[in-house]
């Protein structure tokens, strides 16, 4: 044991008469100016970007029913009916909040969700289906989880990979379709 001693105290007798107290001062400062920098750097920025965006930048054209009874801009990840959505937007992706795009199909698996509608301030039963098929097309992600549940009631879980139902498991996008009324709570 005393080699081993004798070895550590050579070295560091060696790295203490190769540097200076100045040159470590020198090393901490340069590293806290560097951090300093990262924040200001594009990538933050880019990261910063608003939902209705794709990855790439390009904005996505709003997309609205056009009923009164069914407010909002299905591009955006506050419209009323993605309350409890996760993953990308059909509406961004090629398709609406109820259809899948072109060259996808629509996962008969799905999830549930009770949202309500600014429009008649009644809460609605929401089918969440995932369009398989095709990679994720990777424009607007939406990560809503008002009322999830955890994954012993995976019914109402929207983390799941709910394209187990289709001829390929490769996910897309999702879709929020209205499957009726909510019964008032007693």
């Amino acid at each position: 044991m005393s080699g081993l001693d004798k070895f550590s105290e050579k070295m560091t007798r060696r790295v203490a008469r190769a540097t200076s107290r100045r040159s470590l001062l020198t090393l901490i400062g340069g590293a806290i100016t560097g951090a300093a920098v990262i924040p200001v750097l594009p990538v933050s920025r880019a990261q910063a970007q608003g939902h209705g965006h794709s990855g790439g930048g390009d904005p996505v054209a709003p997309q609205t029913t056009g009923n009164p009874q069914d407010p909002g801009d299905q591009t955006q990840c506050d419209y009323w009916r993605y309350c409890a959505i996760d993953g990308f937007l059909c509406s961004c992706c090629g398709g609406t909040a109820s259809s899948c795009p072109p060259g996808t199909e629509m996962s008969p698996i799905t999830w549930i969700g009770t949202c309500q509608n600014p429009a008649d301030n009644r809460a609605y039963i929401i089918s969440y289906n995932d369009c398989c098929g095709k990679s994720s097309c990777g424009r607007c992600l939406c990560n809503r989880n008002e009322r999830d549940r955890p994954m012993v009631r995976p019914q109402a879980n929207n983390d799941i990979n709910w394209c187990l139902g289709t001829s390929s498991a490769i996910y897309n996008c999702s879709t929020a379709v209205i499957l009726g009324v909510a019964l008032e709570q007693q």
